[in-house]
């Protein structure tokens, strides 16, 4: 993909199907980025008036925050089709999320916005201090998007919504619920939930959250949109489960350190991915010692490598 191409920006809203339920007016647009995703970019959206995971600035970025007439060059916002962007947020202060923040909140002024408990976390990646915070269940600055908890890949993960049945409106017209969810879930393959800032069992208890509340569409943090909610949380945690299963397999069988857990829990060709391999069994390694599972001295081992 081409960074300085506008035209990578895509509507996922469908304007022109009269029989659709009401779509939130979301803009995605694939931003090339250093990244360990299989396509090397991150998806920034324009959730109605909400910027979220600007990874770095681009044309195609620049091109859809102006259409919503926020950029000092573009025209006045059409309000009814496409709000202006009024906020700037993150869904983790990971580096391939946050690159841009200051740049878009200098083109846009809109108020940035981190999650209430981690604003210094969230002004030491993206290089400026928030205006204000929130807290999951607010809604973000004067937008009608709302901030949902989803920590587990990240501490400060948070994920945001807009639409359903909390939207509000005319009561005679459905609304999809929409949920732009970061690192929380991709359409395929897993979710890197890598120690020592991975938290498994908060993970878990994000996606089963997310599988039970109803969702219509997640729009993730990479890859294409998911139609497919519940099917989606049900197979990442099914991979979760299953990759606990072959780590506690590992050391039933003898392995007595990690590198020897990652040898017997995986069977595919690690090559270039064995950090990442590493830091995902220590991740499971430390949700066994939390709940008793496995012998206590595993915890010490954590530690040597770095686990803490």
């Amino acid at each position: 993909m081409s960074a300085d191409d506008p035209g990578d920006a895509d509507r996922l809203d469908d304007p022109d199907d009269a029989d659709r339920l009401d779509d939130p007016v979301v803009t995605r647009v694939e931003v090339p980025v250093d990244t360990r995703a299989p396509d090397g970019t991150t998806n920034a959206y324009v959730l109605d008036g909400l910027l979220v995971d600007p990874a770095a600035r681009t044309d195609a970025l620049d091109a859809a925050v102006a259409e919503r007439g926020s950029s000092p060059s573009g025209g006045p916002a059409d309000a009814l089709a496409a709000p202006s962007v009024e906020a700037i947020a993150v869904t983790h202060a990971h580096p391939d999320h946050v690159g841009a923040v200051a740049d878009y909140a200098a083109l846009t002024g809109a108020t940035v916005v981190a999650r209430e408990g981690h604003a210094d976390r969230f002004a030491a990646a993206a290089g400026i201090a928030p205006d204000e915070t929130v807290a999951p269940g607010e809604t973000v600055a004067d937008t009608a998007v709302r901030a949902v908890d989803t920590p587990g890949h990240a501490p400060d993960h948070v994920a945001f919504a807009v639409g359903g049945p909390e939207a509000g409106g005319p009561p005679e017209r459905s609304s999809r619920a929409v949920l732009c969810c970061g690192d929380l879930a991709v359409a395929e393959g897993s979710v890197a939930v890598a120690a020592p800032e991975g938290d498994l069992a908060a993970y878990l208890a994000s996606l089963e959250r997310v599988r039970d509340a109803g969702y219509d569409r997640l729009l993730p943090g990479h890859g294409p949109a998911i139609d497919d909610p519940a099917a989606t949380c049900r197979r990442l945690i099914e991979h979760r489960i299953a990759r606990e299963r072959d780590v506690i397999a590992a050391i039933d069988g003898g392995a007595a350190d990690l590198d020897a857990v990652v040898d017997g829990a995986y069977e595919k060709d690690l090559s270039g991915v064995r950090d990442l391999a590493l830091a995902t069994v220590a991740a499971h390694v430390e949700k066994l010692v939390t709940e008793g599972r496995v012998e206590g001295a595993w915890r010490a081992r954590l530690a040597d490598r770095g686990f803490e």
